[in-house]
């Protein structure tokens, strides 16, 4: 018997097996069994879900000689001759090589005629939306009074080409992209009719990798057979012949950004670029991980959420105990914004390392939590040490000035009782709220305000402070539609009008030595960046 590929050897022949679309399939019983039969269907959806296979069956349901039923024989003439494409009555036409006005009007002369065999005279045009305009105003006519004898039944992946006057003259049904676990179990079936021994997690990964398509999952397991030359097939062949990752790397490359193990990263996306991988489908990749990490912390491994297997969701659970929900939110939005900035690049390379680094980069000594950081601000804002203790701290020959600078803040504190502080705000719960809003909206703004913090609040004015080598966060959260935005979640979090106003911190002689020493670490830590922009005479984007 001649090699047949599977998604020809398995397409679906009845009704009772099609995969993910019963809503179709209980809609066109129901038609047949009332004999509500319209006069031209439309079927929409994504590629290889079944849509002209849907076409075929429908024919044959027509046309059989039992018929019109919901169940086609099978085995009588007009039945055999549309599953082998030979039937004079049913015509499959390609809407993308037969799309010009004057297949059209062949097709509105032989519709006049009446069947050779069967009851209908039923046409399938196939991606329909390749039509040209003058194609479809040519068939207007033709599908609105067609013979009694004849059926039109169009496909389509893009459904809004479509005219709207055709619309209106079809009755359609949209099919939908088939669920994950109707691929595993006719990927199962698949695999015990042709003896092919599969890991567990192999189905998950063909299934994850095609998208809804089951068409697509079928030639995936298809070429599998023939890539393999083990006797089962392994994760590592779907990696292999596919591109994608494996789960274990997913799981390496987060231990080492949890680890704070910059090298670490580095040589693990070198050994993957090495093995062949797409960079672009890395960045994907772990992007997705970080997503089912969020899932997994929240919905504590609720196996519905995630579409993977029950050990690997407890691995995932087990390694988003390592961070803070806010953690895994900055990772991610991170990693979103080197996949946006690889947009705009000719390579994906090198957003996707600096961006591991950042991720993966020793901690800072400062606290990360922007609560905490918050605080801190707060602190140094609400004003100087008592007296005594300010001069335990100071030197002897600075403590007259110290005292003079008091007496001075003494005599503004006052005027600055009748402004409210940022503690009237309780700012510590809420930048931490306006961060988390503002990701909602526009996730690179989210990350360049994360990197500052508000120091006071004049009037209805806040004061947010970024240190120095911060200048191009300021530079973009200072354009008319940033800060508008900025205000915006600010005031429908602190429930009153509020602006803000960003500004720069000061390093000079007069700045304390461990806020000198943070600066000059965290300039140090960045400076690898800022030697690529001078390089390239380029701007953060």
């Amino acid at each position: 018997m001649p090699y047949q590929v599977f998604a020809l050897k398995w397409r679906p022949q009845s009704f009772d097996e099609l995969v993910g679309q019963s809503h179709v399939v209980n809609l066109l019983k129901n038609s047949i069994k009332k004999n509500r039969l319209p006069y031209a269907y439309l079927f929409s959806g994504p590629r290889g879900v079944g849509k002209t296979s849907t076409a075929r069956i429908l024919a044959k349901s027509l046309n059989c000689e039992n018929g019109p039923g919901v169940n086609p024989c099978q085995k009588c003439n007009p039945c055999r001759e549309i599953t082998r494409c030979r039937s004079l009555d049913v015509m499959e036409i390609d809407g993308a090589s037969n799309r010009g006005i004057d297949e059209i009007r062949t097709l509105r002369e032989n519709v006049k005629f009446c069947p050779s065999s069967g009851r209908f005279k039923i046409y399938i045009i196939d991606e329909v939306h390749m039509l040209t305009n003058e194609a479809f105003n040519a068939l207007l006519k033709t599908l609105e009074e067609p013979p009694e004898f004849v059926k039109f039944i169009f496909a389509t992946t893009q459904v809004n080409k479509i005219p709207p006057t055709i619309l209106s003259r079809c009755q359609r049904l949209d099919f939908r992209r088939v669920p994950l676990v109707d691929i595993i179990g006719q990927l199962k079936k698949i695999s015990a009719q042709e003896k092919i021994g599969l890991e567990e997690e192999v189905f998950f990964s063909i299934a994850r990798a095609c998208d809804g398509s089951l068409r697509d999952a079928e030639s995936i397991l298809d070429q599998l057979t023939s890539f393999s030359q083990k006797g089962k097939i392994a994760v590592s062949d779907v990696s292999s012949l596919l591109g994608v990752l494996e789960q274990q790397s997913l799981f390496e490359i987060t231990d080492t950004i949890i680890k704070k193990d910059a090298r670490g990263a580095l040589e693990l996306l070198n050994n993957m670029l090495s093995q062949g991988k797409d960079s672009g489908i890395i960045l994907s990749n772990i992007i997705e991980h970080f997503r089912n990490l969020i899932v997994a912390k929240v919905s504590l491994a609720d196996p519905n959420l995630i579409d993977l297997p029950p050990e690997t969701v407890k691995k995932l659970l087990s390694q988003s105990q390592h961070f803070t929900l806010e953690e895994i939110f900055a990772a991610f939005n991170v990693l979103v914004i080197a996949q946006e900035m690889s947009k705009k690049m000719d390579s994906s390379i090198i957003p996707l390392e600096i961006n591991l680094i950042k991720l993966a980069q020793a901690k800072r000594e400062s606290p990360p939590d922007a609560a905490e950081r918050t605080e801190a601000y707060q602190a140094k804002a609400a004003g100087p040490l008592p007296v005594e203790e300010k001069q335990k701290e100071a030197p002897p020959a600075r403590q007259e000035k110290a005292g003079a600078r008091q007496e001075s803040r003494e005599e503004e504190a006052p005027q600055e009782e009748e402004q409210p502080g940022l503690e009237e705000l309780n700012m510590a719960e809420v930048w931490p709220k306006v961060i988390d809003n503002l990701g909602k909206f526009k996730m690179s703004l989210a990350t360049f305000l994360s990197e500052g913090a508000p120091v006071k609040l004049e009037k209805d004015t806040l004061i947010i402070s970024f240190p120095n080598n911060c200048s191009l966060h300021k530079e973009t959260l200072e354009r008319k539609e940033s800060r508008l935005l900025i205000e915006k979640v600010f005031s429908e979090i602190v429930k009153k009008s509020l602006k803000v106003k960003f500004i720069l911190s000061q390093s000079g002689p007069n700045q304390d030595k461990p806020t000198r020493e943070k600066s000059e670490k965290k300039s140090s830590a960045d400076s690898f960046i800022h030697s690529a922009l001078n390089a390239f005479n380029a701007r953060l984007l």
